[in-house]
């Protein structure tokens, strides 16, 4: 089987195909770092976390890269609204960055340029597209001139005359038509600023991302990826500033994430509703949150409330207590080569096949991991009659089951597949106490100190396979 993936360039779903298998270049446009990332965000950098995982898993080497804008008038702002350096301000973001995304265990990217360590690509490429005639300089600002690329708007799917109509020249620009962007800012009052061929200035926001990845690809990028709000004008600008210097596809596939809603509403800063993975980490636990953003395919619409984050966190434990119970009958197998020929075996043998194939099938049409998801929460349902109704059981089937689960969570990481969790002395004394009591029936006792455990965030649960413990 292979891989399809939907293009927006195109509009469907094609084949991929690399341009040197079994390397994929990936870019990734990483956060401004001006504040704390939030949800929404989250939704992208956990999206093509798992896209470039699955890439792994199907035998693709990825080369991941990921940048850091650390330079734009937010950036600007930001910092003279509390009187640091810009600099300051995007070391401290950047940092809060990684702790936040380390948390939600997005892995991180293999090259993770800022933009303000790329000036002179920055100035290079400037110059390239000056000298090809595909931009222009006006008092001191460099333009790129969008009439100069006749396929401009091809990503956005609209003729330059719409685009048009719908653009606008802030206060101070001075370019020759509304959908000219600036590749260089000449140097006002207060701002950081470098030297350049036209003056003291700084890069505008479009053009490091096509610097960066020209610097760290050099040919054309497998995929190309980001939020859906920056098809236009980022993703639009990027591809018109990769063809004015080189006359190539900046990428071959354009991949991006839907919009993620507030309790049905747009999150926006005026209606007061965004949502900062910072503070949702204190309130939930961040494989809840991973659980979410995968129940939906990465482009649809995907809501967002605290009801839907406890729907998530019930059905990802409906599959942590199918892989508890799983390693604990694992462990009481002993050898366990129990013939698998009966009703039971066949019948979790069957599902486990299934199960294997259609997990890369949905993958497969277009990183679906709400199909994904489906297939391991079906093949629960059939491993949990096994688990119930087969003795003794076969240790190298529950292994093989096991695998699968490990191999579908190293791509989603939704779970706990590792070693359980060890308790402090003193609770591991209780609940063996408790195990003593209940096998001297004495239920007073029993029950006492499964009342004491709870208080102490414990709770116990009596199963077939023993006694086992959570937390609150």
């Amino acid at each position: 089987m292979a891989i399809k993936l939907f293009n927006t360039l195109t509009r469907s779903k094609e084949e991929l195909k690399p341009g040197a298998p079994p390397l994929v270049t990936f870019y990734v446009c990483g956060p401004t770092v001006y504040d704390y990332i939030h949800v929404g965000n989250a939704r992208i950098f956990i999206v093509f976390d798992v896209i470039r995982r699955y890439l792994e898993y199907r035998g693709y080497k990825v080369k991941m890269v990921q940048n850091y804008t650390d330079i734009d008038d937010k950036m600007i702002n930001r910092a003279n609204e509390q009187g640091i350096a810009v600099t300051e301000l995007a070391d401290r973001f950047i940092k809060a960055y990684e702790d936040d995304v380390t948390s939600l265990r997005v892995r991180p990217a293999d090259v993770k340029p800022k933009a303000t360590e790329h000036i002179p690509q920055i100035i290079e490429l400037v110059e390239r597209l000056l000298e090809n005639g595909y931009a222009y300089i006006s008092d001191g600002d460099v333009y790129y001139d969008t009439t100069s690329f006749p396929e401009y708007g091809r990503l956005t799917q609209q003729k330059q005359e719409d685009l048009l109509a719908g653009a606008r020249v802030e206060p101070g620009e001075k370019k020759r038509s509304p959908l000219d962007f600036v590749l260089w800012k000449q140097k006002k009052e207060g701002e950081p600023s470098w030297g350049s061929p036209w003056g003291e200035g700084r890069p505008g926001w479009h053009i490091e991302c096509s610097a960066m990845s020209m610097h760290y690809m050099d040919d054309t990028l497998d995929i190309h990826a980001g939020g859906a709000d920056l098809i236009f004008p980022h993703h639009e600008n990027e591809i018109a500033q990769t063809w004015g210097a080189d006359k190539r596809p900046l990428a071959r596939y354009w991949m991006h994430a839907g919009y993620l809603n507030i309790e049905e509403q747009k999150m926006s800063k005026s209606l007061g509703n965004v949502l900062t993975v910072r503070r949702l980490l204190e309130e939930h636990d961040p494989l809840d949150l991973r659980f979410l953003i995968l129940s939906a395919h990465y482009r649809s619409p995907l809501n967002f409330s605290d009801e839907l984050v406890a729907q998530s966190r019930t059905g990802r434990m409906r599959l942590q207590e199918m892989i508890n119970n799983l390693l604990d009958a694992i462990e009481g197998a002993g050898d366990g080569n129990e013939d698998i020929s009966g009703e039971n075996g066949q019948k979790l043998r069957q599902a486990l096949d299934e199960a294997k194939w259609r997990f890369v099938e949905a993958m497969d049409d277009d990183f679906n991991t709400a199909d994904g998801l489906g297939v391991l929460f079906e093949l629960a349902r059939s491993c949990n009659i096994y688990l119930k109704e087969a003795h003794p059981y076969n240790r190298a089937l529950l292994e093989e089951t096991l695998q699968f689960y490990c191999d579908g969570n190293d791509i989603l990481e939704i779970l706990d597949v590792s070693a359980p969790e060890t308790l402090d002395e003193e609770i591991s004394e209780m609940i063996e106490k408790r195990e003593q009591a209940r096998s001297s029936q004495d239920f007073a006792t029993a029950d006492q100190i499964r009342d004491d455990l709870e208080v102490k965030g414990i709770i116990l649960e009596d199963t077939p396979h023993g006694t086992r413990w959570k937390r609150k």
